[in-house]
């Protein structure tokens, strides 16, 4: 699999939905955190996989 059809929605694979009960699964599986974690990332950040994953890093 290539990186642009591993994530559920390849055409936003830049962006972490929280909203879709599927993609909170695949993101937080991605990164290795609790679906929360993954949340309070997103609040803190917003919605860039690249950001949201830098303060996850700083986080942990």
């Amino acid at each position: 699999m290539t990186e642009e059809t591993s994530s559920p929605h390849s055409s936003d694979r830049h962006r972490v939905n929280v909203q879709d009960d599927y993609e909170l699964r695949y993101w937080g599986e991605r990164f290795g955190v609790s679906p929360e974690l993954l949340r309070h990332a997103v609040d803190a950040v917003g919605t860039s996989a690249k950001s949201v994953e830098e303060w996850l890093q700083a986080h942990r």
